[in-house]
């Protein structure tokens, strides 16, 4: 699996018969507000496709697309096989459609659709936006004080995230949090 890690958006462009395909790529966490400010940018836009591909606490992926007035399952539809194709999860595309007068039909809705997902992913690969997929965990522990400095060292050193959560009378608790691999790798140094 792949995610897309940027907090800026991939971009992609289509022109079929006068109909403009603007592609847009992001993390899930921001396609809320993308399609807001997109849908205030694009007034005129006749159609908002939207598809997502994310993580649920349990690791397994939830989909989810919307055709916005397209003829059902000529829009969001592949633009969702897109995103599965190409095996992201984490992110989400929007695609807003200038209707150009001319009536393309499913079959060149659902390509354009499909095209301008494709030139948002090679942008986003192009850009680096694109990396593997990295299952994350926390570990939540107790110490003395005594060996806090060691751990922030040892924490640091493996680029796992820290947070004291409470400070005791004789000792902290702490939430580590990072790549499954490095908790384990820090587990064993404890």
């Amino acid at each position: 699996m792949q995610v897309f890690s940027s907090n800026t958006c991939a971009n992609g462009f289509f022109e079929s018969k006068g109909s403009k395909f603007l592609g847009f790529l992001t993390t899930d966490s921001q396609m809320k507000d993308l399609m807001h400010s997109l849908r205030v940018k694009h007034q005129k836009a006749r159609h908002f496709v939207s598809a997502s591909r994310i993580l649920n606490e349990h690791s397994q992926i939830i989909e989810s697309f919307s055709d916005d007035g397209e003829p059902r399952g000529s829009a969001g539809m592949p633009c969702l096989k897109v995103l599965r194709g190409e095996n992201l999860v984490g992110c989400g595309c929007i695609v807003v459609r200038y209707f150009g007068g001319t009536i393309l039909g499913v079959g060149g809705l659902v390509r354009a659709y499909t095209q301008s997902v494709q030139d948002c992913i090679l942008h986003a690969r192009e850009q680096h936006f694109i990396t593997p997929f990295v299952p994350k965990a926390t570990l939540e522990i107790t110490i003395p004080y005594s060996q806090l400095s060691r751990l922030e060292y040892e924490a640091k050193k493996l680029n796992l995230s820290l947070h004291k959560n409470a400070f005791l009378e004789s000792s902290v608790q702490i939430t580590l949090c990072g790549a499954c691999n490095l908790i384990e790798a820090f587990k064993n140094k404890l």
